[in-house]
């Protein structure tokens, strides 16, 4: 039996998860077993009886530091299955930014492990002895990776096969073409003096489709001028086009 796409997550905090991915759609699949999830509590490799996994940091400064020989030993206890497509990543904002692309990446693997940091961080030896890679969700700072960590999950969990019901609705989403999706409508008709575009009533496909390809143009020229500089250039993925939706 084929193991199911996995996330090991090493943690001070193993309570906060699964948190939200126990819910909904990853909630479902987790329970479906089409992944599954691991947390390690970094606290259990601790050489002390105080189970302390921090000290000051070296040449002085602010708070604490997440110690290598702790971080080492609950790395070393938990790799990945030998000869295995899978990545380990500290969450950092320091680290590479996260996109679909890397969603995508995560998703065909066989699973990936998250280390999880606080205080002011970890202790940078251990990243380098253990050729680990840091990701980031932005250019800010948590109080820790546990809430960047499930963001990258949620990201990559939906993309695994049988976890969205109709896989189709996946290349329509924004990133996907390398470029904003577009604007969604619904019922009613008119909400508020506000009516539904006419095109999108037509039933006309192709009118549809010129529509929704023009303003996810508009949106990412006017919202991300970096995307939109890509998509030009040809460095975006210009090909796709987005699936229809048309409303009865």
């Amino acid at each position: 039996m084929t193991s199911p796409w996995t996330a090991r997550i090493l943690t001070l905090f193993p309570q906060m998860f699964p948190g939200p991915l126990g819910l909904s759609l990853a909630g479902k699949a987790h329970e479906d077993g089409i992944w599954a999830l691991q947390t390690v509590d970094i606290r259990d490799y601790a050489h002390d009886r105080h189970r302390m996994v921090d000290d000051t940091p070296a040449g002085g400064g602010p708070g604490m530091v997440m110690r290598p020989d702790v971080l080492a030993a609950a790395l070393d206890a938990n790799l990945p299955p030998a000869g295995a497509d899978w990545p380990v990543f500290y969450l950092s904002p320091r680290g590479r930014p996260f996109d679909q692309a890397m969603a995508r990446r995560l998703a065909s693997a066989a699973g990936v492990t998250l280390l999880c940091g606080r205080f002011e961080g970890v202790d940078q030896r251990v990243l380098d002895a253990r050729g680990i890679e840091e990701l980031s969700l932005g250019d800010f700072v948590l109080s820790g990776g546990e809430p960047a960590a499930l963001a990258v999950l949620d990201a990559v969990v939906r993309l695994l096969p049988g976890v969205i019901g109709a896989p189709e609705t996946l290349v329509e989403e924004s990133f996907e073409a390398g470029i904003l999706e577009y604007p969604h409508y619904t019922r009613p008709r008119v909400w508020e003096g506000r009516e539904v575009p006419e095109v999108l009533l037509s039933g006309h496909h192709q009118r549809i489709r010129a529509w929704r390809r023009a303003e996810a143009e508009r949106v990412t020229r006017e919202r991300r001028p970096d995307l939109w500089r890509a998509y030009e250039s040809g460095e975006g993925a210009k090909t796709r086009r987005p699936a229809d939706r048309v409303m009865d």
